[in-house]
């Protein structure tokens, strides 16, 4: 092999509603990437489990993503699309990756320390080794990009560092088993077995804030429901969620610079550019001078005609559970195949005896 061959994987974690943040911010960018690009997309179950092992409703939160990818517009037949578990390799090379990941990488991921709060002893142990499982989730497809927020870079940054010392580690054996792509490493010449995976960060809404309060992220966990918009609410939801939004009393800028202080308005002007796929500078131009009430009546308009067939399309989907799993069963049996080609050499690279 001279070259990695260009795919991207990602993947969205099975957990709550999926929200308006999740759309821009992922499941958009996979839709748009898939003409261009082979493309690997998972709902990632078994990292669901790291913060709250028992779920009672797991397996339609899982169906519920898939209908999202599904109603956004990716194709399950010229793309994979699968759940984790079902592909037991993540794990198997996850396990290798916590050993070749080190404890202090672990500890400075800003994730871990914002889920486990101040209580970490009693975090789980998934909880921190999860951005190896992340990892094991690129590499086992050895994929060389992945669309991620800019809150995910650092995880990215990880599955490079572990890229990198396993090529470096295995160097030899790489090259002896003929596996390997030549790479430059610094100023080291390696026989590489992983790509060093670039992360995709793109568009005017990276990262979406919360509806209610412009200095924290959208989440699906906030307790408050206005804080988001869900991809499954109708359009008066919508239109509800964005005129409770919180403002300010001052008109909207000339320049960007004059958001820089207005977490909320430069939120809604981020979601406006986003949805309608013009750069914020634009967005500012077009409505700088006027008062949210003039300009929250036209991001819901925006809102509606971008969000509300999604979520028509997704409660169809989601409600023929055998459609659902059968593209759930298709999508694994074709990433299992990927995966237990690459773990058959990852397994003879480490030394571990097989058939």
């Amino acid at each position: 092999m001279s070259s990695f061959k260009p795919l991207v994987f990602s993947g969205v974690q099975p957990t709550g509603n999926l929200h308006l943040g999740n759309y821009l911010g992922a499941i958009r960018k996979f839709v748009a990437l898939q003409n261009d690009h082979d493309c690997i997309y998972c709902v990632v179950d078994m990292h669901s489990i790291t913060a709250q092992l028992v779920h009672e409703d797991l397996a339609s939160q899982t169906r519920s993503i898939t209908a999202a990818y599904l109603a956004a517009g990716i194709d399950p037949a010229k793309h994979i699309v699968f759940n984790q578990s079902r592909v037991i390799q993540h794990a198997e090379l996850a396990w290798i990756f916590n050993c070749v990941a080190r404890i202090g990488w672990m500890n400075r991921m800003t994730q871990f320390k914002d889920k486990a709060g101040k209580d970490r002893e009693n975090a789980s142990l998934g909880l921190l080794a999860y951005p190896s499982l992340m990892a094991a989730d690129i590499l086992l497809y050895r994929a060389t990009h992945v669309p991620v927020g800019d809150d995910q870079k650092q995880h990215i940054e990880l599955t490079r560092d572990i890229a990198t010392k396993f090529n470096k580690d295995f160097s030899d054996r790489i090259r002896d088993l003929g596996f390997g792509v030549e790479l430059m490493m610094g100023e080291e010449k390696v026989n590489g077995f992983f790509p060093l995976t670039e992360p995709m960060i793109e568009g005017p809404a990276t990262r979406v804030m919360s509806l209610r309060d412009g200095s924290k992220k959208m989440s699906k966990s906030d307790p408050s429901d206005l804080s988001r918009i869900n991809l499954t609410d109708d359009a008066d939801t919508i239109s509800k969620k964005i005129k409770k939004a919180k403002t300010d009393p001052e008109a909207l800028p000339s320049e960007l610079a004059g958001l820089k202080e207005r977490p909320e308005a430069d939120n809604l002007i981020g979601i406006y550019a986003a949805l309608s796929d013009k750069s914020r500078e634009a967005v500012i131009a077009e409505y700088a001078g006027q008062q949210f009430s003039t300009f929250k009546p036209a991001l819901v308009d925006l809102a509606v005609e971008k969000l509300a067939p999604i979520a028509s399309e997704m409660r169809r989907i989601q409600a023929d559970t055998t459609y659902v799993d059968a593209v759930l069963k298709d999508g694994g049996e074709r990433a299992r195949t990927i995966a237990e080609g690459t773990m058959k050499q990852v397994r003879e690279i480490v030394g571990f005896l097989q058939d």
